[in-house]
Order: C-alpha cells, then sequence, then structure tokens
C-alpha cells in the first residue's frame, strides 16, 4: 500500500511538473495565459491562446482544459435560430488586410462548426462531391465584428451589409450579407489544441499586431434579419477582458 501511495503521488507530481513546465513553454512564447475554470465546458476553457509567424504565415493556437472541438452544437433543423460554436482569435489587424473594407470593426480569425448550414461554397470539408453538407465540420473563416447592442448589453455581432451597400469584400466571400470570408484554412485538433494555419498577402503589414483567444457561441436571427450573426454566450476570454495582450512577433 505505502507503495501504491508513492506511485501516486510521484505519478502527480510528474503531471504537475509537466502542465508547470508546459505553461512556462507557453509564457516563453509570449501566449495569453488563462487560468482553468471549472465552470466552463471543458472543450471551451481556455488554457493559452498564442500565435506566431513565419514571412507571411502565421499559425493561431489554442490550448483549452478538454479535448478541442469535441462539442458541436445540436441541430434544429433550419438556418433561422441556428446555433455556431467557435474559436476565435480577435486581432487588432484592420480588416482591410484580408480584403475587407478598411476600419470596419474588429477583425478576428474564427473556427467554427454549425451543423444546420454551411458557408463555405467553396470547399467541400467531407469530401463527398457536395460542397454545401457540411458545417458541422470544424472550418475557418474572417469575420468581422463590431458592438451590436440589439444583440444583448455589450454584445458583438458579425458586421451586418445594409441593402444596397457595397463595401470592399474578400476574393472568397461566400455572399451572405455579413463580414464574413471562407478562406479555406483547415482547423487542425490533436487533443487539448487546435491550430490554424493562415497565410497573408506578401505585403501585409502584421508583424507587431495584438490578439486574444476567446470561445463562444453565436446563433442567426430567428427570422434571418439583421443583425444577421449575434454572439449569444462567451464561454472563455484567454485575457479576461478582451484587452489583446497577445502580440504576433
Amino acid at each position: 500500500m505505502t507503495r501504491y501511495l508513492l506511485s501516486i503521488f510521484a505519478l502527480s507530481v510528474s503531471t504537475s511538473a509537466a502542465l508547470a513546465a508546459s505553461d512556462q513553454a507557453l509564457d516563453q512564447q509570449g501566449a495569453v495565459i488563462s487560468p482553468a475554470d471549472e465552470s466552463v465546458i471543458a472543450a471551451f476553457d481556455i488554457l493559452a491562446a498564442h500565435a506566431h509567424r513565419d514571412a507571411n504565415n502565421v499559425t493561431f493556437h489554442m490550448t483549452t482544459n478538454g479535448v478541442a472541438g469535441a462539442d458541436t452544437p445540436a441541430p434544429i433543423g433550419a438556418v433561422g435560430g441556428a446555433s455556431v460554436h467557435s474559436y476565435v482569435w480577435p486581432t487588432s489587424l484592420d480588416p482591410a488586410v484580408v480584403g475587407f473594407e478598411a476600419g470596419t470593426g474588429i477583425l478576428a480569425l474564427a473556427a467554427t462548426s454549425h451543423p444546420d448550414f454551411d458557408d463555405t461554397p467553396l470547399v467541400d470539408e467531407n469530401r463527398d462531391g457536395d460542397p454545401a453538407n457540411d458545417g458541422l465540420i470544424w472550418h475557418s473563416h474572417w469575420v468581422v465584428l463590431t458592438p451590436t447592442e440589439t444583440c444583448g448589453p455589450g454584445a458583438l455581432a458579425v458586421r451586418d451589409i445594409p441593402e444596397g451597400e457595397t463595401p470592399k469584400l474578400p476574393a472568397t466571400w461566400p455572399g451572405l450579407p455579413i463580414f464574413l470570408d471562407s478562406p479555406g484554412f483547415t482547423p487542425l485538433f490533436n487533443g487539448p489544441e487546435i491550430k490554424v494555419v493562415v497565410g497573408f498577402a506578401s505585403d501585409a503589414e502584421i508583424a507587431g499586431a495584438t490578439y486574444d483567444g476567446v470561445t463562444a457561441a453565436l446563433r442567426v436571427d430567428a427570422n434571418i434579419h439583421a443583425p444577421l450573426l449575434c454572439v449569444t454566450d462567451v464561454f472563455d476570454v484567454a485575457s479576461g477582458d478582451l484587452s489583446l495582450p497577445g502580440v504576433l512577433q
């Protein structure tokens, strides 16, 4: 029994040391570290958000307290009122850097899942020959977020495009009346980790940009009217206050 207890103690110490070493390594990478919160769904409980650059390619990472990507929305069988689950990296980059109208809001990278609709018409994520039936599979978007009180006090929404307006939009805009791009960058999952490798134009000024990490749920308006896509639940914010403390070196 004594030997068994000593073994359990040694395993506990070893695990704690490994976690501490992991946190230290993330700190050294400039990650935004977030404490575990048992009240948050483990798959969306952020432990760290970090990003690193190689020339014009940026890898966005998020480390969670559970299996990243394990939790997806329940289908309701309609687009109106449909839920969206997301891992989001808000940035200080101007939306123009990826092809949106300049100065229009907060540019954020998002990995999303939503079984009731598909908004990546150029990508067949499940490779079944139909690019319009795979919204459940995690995929990437650039979105422009703006404060939208009609979604709730202090809430954000994906910026709408009012009828008759023709703002500048990326080439891979999927045709929805919102500031949303479907660039086709594939989210990669590995246990508690999610990462998305993003390519920018070679002349894009991205060094020094700041970022944060957020996990959230959004919902399509029940009547499919503006605001079309509201943030309805924020599960976790890496910085705690959306201050974008991470710096892209």
